[in-house]
């Protein structure tokens, strides 16, 4: 149709057309613009808080390691201020954890550990939380809310360690045919990896020979990282 068009009828026309529709196409210009430019802004803007979280978490790393508890706690009130939902953040409260249950203030860092359990954004620290937490519970005592707080062990990487805490808590409690099933499972979800795991195998086989009645075959696991069979369970496996 428009080939019936002259040259300055199709000039008029596309001359109209510009008219009509270059507010628009100019406003999403400017749009798509700001809309770029703010992208740019906002990453730039997380970029820096994560480098601020990050330093202010060293800070809090280098504290503990002088021995200024006080000042650790402090700067990490401050990093939970001005980083709220930071990993960071979540790292500091692990690492304070870990100090308060060396120097035995287990229900501190019961609650630091907890803080990061529910709050955390990232799934595995809260998984690690739990783990560690669930110890500290076992070590005060509180079997029943260990098992709570552990679950259902999950899948992958953490099933093996989560099994084992289920087993010290159950061995804790009395159970120690429901601690040998969870230590067989924890046995089992490490695979070959519990060739160098000897205290998961001191466990089971002071178990089973409890169990079924006969004598074990080696002596009890002393020294781990989660529950001595001969002895109270501890906190000291924190760090796994």
């Amino acid at each position: 149709m428009d080939d019936y068009f002259s040259d300055a009828e199709q000039w008029e026309r596309v001359k109209a057309w510009l008219r009509a529709n270059v507010p628009w196409i100019l406003a999403g210009i400017a749009v798509g613009g700001l809309a770029i430019g703010g992208w740019r802004w906002w990453q730039g803007h997380t970029d820096q808080l994560a480098l601020q979280a990050g330093a202010e978490y060293q800070q809090v790393l280098q504290a503990f390691n002088a021995g200024e508890k006080t000042q650790a706690l402090a700067l990490i009130s401050t990093l939970e201020r001005d980083h709220p939902g930071s990993p960071y953040t979540d790292q500091a409260n692990l690492a304070a954890a870990r100090v308060l249950v060396e120097t035995n203030e287990l229900e501190a860092g019961a609650q630091r550990l907890e803080s990061v359990a529910r709050n955390s954004h990232d799934p595995e620290l809260a998984m690690i939380a739990r783990l560690r937490l669930a110890r500290v519970q076992v070590s005060l005592g509180k079997v029943n809310e260990a098992l709570a707080t552990l679950g259902t062990p999950p899948s992958g990487a953490f099933a093996a360690r989560y099994h084992e805490v289920r087993g010290d808590a159950y061995y804790a409690k009395g159970d120690k045919a429901a601690a040998l099933d969870e230590y067989r499972a924890a046995q089992s979800a490490a695979g070959p990896a519990v060739a160098e795991n000897d205290v998961l195998n001191l466990k089971i086989n002071d178990l089973t020979g409890a169990v079924n009645g006969t004598a074990p075959r080696k002596g009890p696991a002393q020294g781990s990282g989660s529950t001595s069979m001969k002895g109270a369970p501890d906190a000291s496996g924190l760090a796994k």
